[in-house]
């Protein structure tokens, strides 16, 4: 089995203490797997993004904004609480924990982790680091957002992203995530 991780980040200076930044890390999608269920703008088909269309459109991830709305059911793109600093592709071959999948229980074959971390906003909005510190990695999750997206078959049931760029992410809870494996926590 190949053992691979991809990762790459925009470093930001350590201030200590800092009173906007609350760390963050978790599993923004699957790569390579069908989402569990359709995104929004997908016209009702689920989605797979394929290894190397992720490789690829990586670097647009970095700098991408984090977004919610107070419901935590849906992406709100004028409401950014967060910034996407690090993000990682890993297909180390650990099971993701039964705690962080509900009730999908093991990490689906072919899978590979799409990892971010980064910083939410914290004193400009307080309540949503309560809401994660709260939630953590059982009840909320992420999922992305893109642009430009090229489709290998518009008439598949699952539609095959074969070319993108990353526009941003939303947190939300998970059970309103296309994929259900997703997380977030503090750090």
């Amino acid at each position: 089995m190949q053992i691979e991780l991809q990762s790459m980040a925009i470093e930001m200076p350590r201030v200590a203490k800092h009173p906007n930044r609350a760390a963050f890390h978790g599993v923004l999608t699957l790569v390579g797997v069908p989402s569990d269920k359709p995104p929004a703008g997908a016209r009702g088909h689920r989605v797979l993004l394929r290894r190397a269309a992720t490789e690829q459109a990586l670097p647009s991830l970095l700098g991408m904004g984090l977004d919610y709305t107070p419901s935590l059911d849906r992406h709100d793109a004028r409401r950014k609480v967060g910034i996407i600093t690090e993000a990682t592709l890993d297909d180390r071959g650990k099971p993701i924990a039964a705690a962080q999948m509900g009730n999908a229980g093991a990490k689906q074959k072919g899978a590979v982790s799409l990892k971010v971390s980064g910083y939410l906003y914290a004193k400009d909005f307080p309540e949503v680091v309560e809401q994660v510190r709260a939630g953590g990695a059982g009840a909320l999750g992420m999922s992305y957002e893109i642009a430009d997206a090229r489709v290998a078959e518009v008439n598949a049931p699952v539609w095959e992203i074969t070319d993108f760029s990353f526009t941003g992410a939303a947190l939300l809870r998970r059970d309103k995530a296309a994929y259900g494996q997703t997380w977030i926590r503090l750090d």
